[in-house]
C-alpha cells in the first residue's frame, strides 16, 4: 500500500510540473518582443486586417481568457494550430515524436549494453590493463562533442567505407521505415525492414549514446568498487558463494540504484536533447521540428514541442522513481 501511495504522490507532483511548464511557456510568448499577429500578418497589413487576424485566432481576448482556453484545449489533447501553416500542432509534434523516441531508446540500449559490462570489468580488474582501457575510453567518450563525432562517423563509415547511409530514415516500398514497422515485418518473416532500420539508426544512436555510455561506465565502476569494499561482500565470500554470484547477484544489484536514476534522467535528456544529432543526420524528429519552429518563430509549434518534452521528462522520472522504490523499498517509506 505504501508503494502505491508513493507512486500516486509522484504522479500528482508530475501533473503540477507539467502545469508549471505549460504556464511558463505560455507566458514566454507574451513576454518576448512582438506579437503573434506580427508573425502572421503581411508586412503591409493595415489595422483592420491585423484586428481581423487577432480576432480569428482569439488573440484579442484578455490574457487570462487565452490562458484558460489554452489549458482547456490541452486537457482535450488539442495543442492548437500553427499560425503560419494552418496545420494542427498536435499532428506535427506527434508525427515527429516517434523518430526522437526511437533515437533516444536506441542510444540508451547502446549505452546499457556497452557501459554496464565495461564498468563491471573495470571494477573487478582494478588497476589492471583492462581497467585502464575502460577508464580511458570513458574519458574520451565524455570529452568528445557529439556533433563532431557524428560528422566523423559519417565521413568514415558512410562516405569513406560506405558501410552505413549518410542521413535520413530508411525506406522500403516507398514507405518510411520506423521501428514498429520493422518489428511487424520481422514477425512476418521479413528481415529487410529491420536491416534497413538498423542501418539508418546505428550511427545516430552511437553518436547520441557515446557520452551516455561513458557516464554510466564510470558510474558503474565507482559503484562496484564501493560495494566490493563492503563487509557483506567479505561475509558472502566467506560463506563460499561463487564469485560470479557475489558480483552480479549482490554487488551489481546494489549498484543499480544510482544507475537506474541516471538512466532515467538521461533518457529524458536524450528525448529533448537530440537536436544536434537529428540535424547532423537529417532525421525528422522532435529536435529538428523544435529548431525549425525557433527559426520561423512558430510559437504554437514551439509550445507543443516543449510541452511534450517536459511531459516526457515527467513520465520518465516517474518510472525511474517506481523502479527506484522497487529496487530499494525503503525509498517508498516517507
Amino acid at each position: 500500500m505504501g508503494y502505491l501511495r508513493f507512486l500516486a504522490k509522484r504522479a500528482v507532483q508530475g501533473v503540477f510540473v507539467v502545469w508549471a511548464v505549460v504556464t511558463v511557456v505560455f507566458a514566454l510568448r507574451y513576454i518576448t518582443p512582438g506579437s503573434p499577429v506580427d508573425f502572421i500578418a503581411p508586412l503591409d497589413a493595415g489595422p483592420d486586417l491585423r484586428e481581423s487576424i487577432a480576432e480569428s485566432y482569439g488573440l484579442d481576448e484578455p490574457l487570462y481568457v487565452q490562458y484558460g482556453d489554452y489549458l482547456w484545449d490541452l486537457a482535450h489533447l488539442d495543442m492548437g494550430q500553427s499560425y503560419a501553416r494552418g496545420t494542427s500542432v498536435g499532428a506535427e509534434v506527434v508525427g515527429a515524436l516517434p523518430v526522437s523516441l526511437e533515437l533516444a531508446l536506441a542510444a540508451t540500449v547502446v549505452a546499457i549494453v556497452i557501459s554496464i559490462p565495461l564498468g563491471v570489468v573495470s571494477a573487478v580488474n582494478h588497476h589492471q590493463p583492462s581497467d585502464y582501457v575502460a577508464t580511458t575510453l570513458s574519458l574520451v567518450g565524455i570529452s568528445t562533442p557529439n556533433f563532431w563525432l557524428g560528422v566523423m562517423l559519417v565521413l568514415l563509415l558512410a562516405v569513406q567505407f560506405n558501410v552505413f547511409p549518410t542521413s535520413g530514415l530508411g525506406e522500403m516500398n516507398g514507405e518510411t521505415v520506423l521501428f514498429a514497422d520493422a518489428v511487424r515485418h520481422l514477425l512476418q518473416g521479413e528481415t529487410a525492414w529491420m536491416v534497413e532500420w538498423l542501418a539508418h539508426i546505428t550511427l545516430p544512436a552511437v553518436t547520441l549514446g557515446t557520452y551516455f555510455t561513458a557516464l554510466v561506465t564510470r558510474l558503474t565502476r565507482s559503484g562496484m568498487l564501493e560495494e566490493l569494499g563492503e563487509s557483506y561482500v567479505t561475509a558472502l565470500r566467506a560463506k563460499g558463494l561463487p564469485e560470479s554470484l557475489v558480483r552480479y547477484r549482490h554487488v551489481l544489484k546494489n549498484t543499480l540504484i544510482p544507475i537506474i536514476t541516471v538512466l532515467g534522467l538521461q533518457l529524458g535528456t536524450l528525448i529533448g536533447g537530440a537536436v544536434i544529432t537529428e540535424r547532423v543526420f537529417d532525421l525528422p524528429g522532435l529536435g529538428s521540428l523544435l529548431i525549425e519552429a525557433i527559426n520561423q518563430q512558430q510559437w504554437m509549434i514551439l509550445q507543443g514541442c516543449l510541452i511534450v518534452i517536459s511531459a516526457g521528462f515527467v513520465v520518465v522520472n516517474t518510472v525511474v522513481d517506481a523502479l527506484y522504490a522497487y529496487v530499494s523499498p525503503e525509498v517508498a517509506v516517507e
